[in-house]
């Protein structure tokens, strides 16, 4: 095995994009915020995401049975994305910090 010289790059960070739509032809209204890190932007879409999808649970409650199967397939997919994404940042957060200045040794096979 041979051992790794160049550290790992580091993630991007965010840039500024517009969201929020409005049906009514108006400009987003909303704006993600520029140079915030991958790590803690893919935190907020967790926190989103479920969110989503406990809103989701709880307005089956309120549906009528024709339209619930549908429904439960988006709260699926908003637990698939949400396991992505925390499955990502477990991943990140797993790796070992590299320190500025110093290539980070990783093996590579």
């Amino acid at each position: 095995m041979s051992k790794k010289i160049v550290p790992d790059p580091p993630l991007p960070c965010t840039s500024t994009r517009p969201f929020g739509r409005c049906d009514a032809g108006h400009d987003p209204l909303f704006t993600v915020n520029p140079n915030i890190s991958a790590e803690d932007a893919l935190v907020h879409v967790a926190l989103y995401l479920r969110s989503a999808y406990e809103t989701g649970y709880k307005a089956l409650d309120h549906m009528r049975e024709e339209g619930r199967g549908m429904f439960w397939s988006n709260l699926h997919a908003i637990e698939m994305a949400e396991g992505v994404i925390e499955a990502i940042l477990d991943g990140i957060e797993s790796t070992p910090p590299s320190t500025s200045g110093s290539p980070q040794n990783s093996v590579v096979p």
